[in-house]
């Protein structure tokens, strides 16, 4: 019966985080209505939800979203084309569950982990 989950993750800025998101990720804003304090972004079947916490102190944060793909070789060199920064502990490798994965931080340091079965 479920069918879908669009996470909602803390921000500080949405002007700030829309643009993270559209120019080192890919994703586009979902919708044409322009909510206060809340954005929508999407790329291919995902969608991801914000809301403002301004007084967010983005070294407590521990919001985190697990992606996954089906070509995350190509979708993990697109970003190092657009110079995204990888999570220092997050490069992509095969971890011993089985997944290939790799993670990166969001300006709020919302943790995001992509991931494909191998």
């Amino acid at each position: 019966m479920l069918t879908d989950i669009h996470p909602k993750l803390p921000m500080r800025d949405k002007g700030i985080t829309r643009e993270f998101y559209s120019n080192q990720l890919g994703f586009k804003v979902f919708g044409s209505a322009e909510y206060e304090g809340y954005l929508m972004m999407e790329k291919d079947q995902i969608q991801i939800h914000f809301f403002e916490f301004k007084d967010l102190k983005p070294k407590q944060n521990y919001g985190q979203v697990y992606i996954r793909t089906n070509n995350i070789d190509k979708f993990y060199n697109s970003l190092l084309e657009r110079q995204t920064e990888i999570h220092p502990n997050g490069k992509l490798e095969v971890k011993p569950w089985g997944q290939k994965e790799f993670s990166i931080l969001d300006p709020d340091s919302n943790l995001l982990t992509f991931g494909q079965n191998i």
